[in-house]
């Protein structure tokens, strides 16, 4: 993903809004990693894996679960509305043109509040066995779901380009598709090549991670959250990008 531009005189800058949104790319993967293998069978990012889970622990298949699938993608939409919410109370109506500084405002909000959602589903992992943990599993399902439901409303609203952070199915259909072999220019390759790797990164650790705890690779989760809250915070000479740009 590509985090910084050119300036006029030859040295790069920083890019705070793709840094972060990079960021929370890494969380998508450490997230899924400690759910999917961590309680059960269950995706809180990932709501195309958990409706074809939910349909295939409908249909009984393999002993898949349906509990955790409907609890997840019924929370995902509650944390989904949630951050459309706050995105019309703070940066207005779809489509309007947000100043910078309201926009700022406004992401660094809902990262709070993604963090705050992370860090308390950390707290209640901790000392849960993989795979098991009775009540305490939903609750931390819930809470990644809410968590990640609120993400996925603020990075629609924001609409840059080839960041989806949760879902990588269109960047490497455009990946391929854009690139020379189709007869493209290979618009954003850096971009999106940094997207899958990611995730694919975060996926790797949260798995690694697991073998020390549940908690652990929802616990790095939350610090990249912070982490990608303060990197919005950094200076940049340009406005971010806007929704299409």
């Amino acid at each position: 993903m590509e985090v910084s531009a050119q300036r006029p005189g030859g040295a790069r800058r920083v890019e705070p809004l793709l840094l972060a949104l990079s960021l929370l790319t890494l969380v998508t993967g450490l997230v899924d990693a400690a759910c999917y293998l961590g309680l059960g069978r269950v995706f809180t990012a990932n709501m195309t894996g958990n409706v074809v889970l939910l349909a295939f622990g409908a249909a009984r298949a393999q002993g898949l679960p349906v509990l955790a699938p409907t609890v997840s993608l019924v929370v995902f939409l509650v944390g989904a509305a949630a951050g459309g919410r706050l995105a019309a109370s703070m940066a207005g109506p779809a489509g309007a043109k947000v100043p910078e500084p309201v926009r700022r405002r406004w992401v660094t909000v809902a990262l709070l509040a993604e963090l705050l959602l992370v860090a308390l589903a950390a707290a209640v992992a901790a000392g849960l066995p993989v795979g098991g943990g009775g009540a305490r599993r939903y609750v931390v399902i819930g809470l990644l779901a809410a968590a990640l439901g609120l993400q996925n409303a603020t990075v629609r609203r924001l609409a840059v380009p080839d960041v989806t952070t949760t879902v990588l199915t269109l960047t490497l259909t455009g990946l391929v598709a854009d690139s020379w072999l189709a007869g493209g220019r290979s618009p954003r390759v850096g971009r999106r090549v940094a997207a899958v790797g990611l995730m694919f990164a975060g996926a790797l650790v949260g798995a690694l991670l697991l073998r020390v705890d549940v908690a652990l690779p929802v616990l790095v989760a939350a610090v990249v959250v912070a982490l990608a809250a303060v990197a919005l915070r950094l200076k940049t000479e340009e406005p971010l990008p806007q929704a299409g740009a």
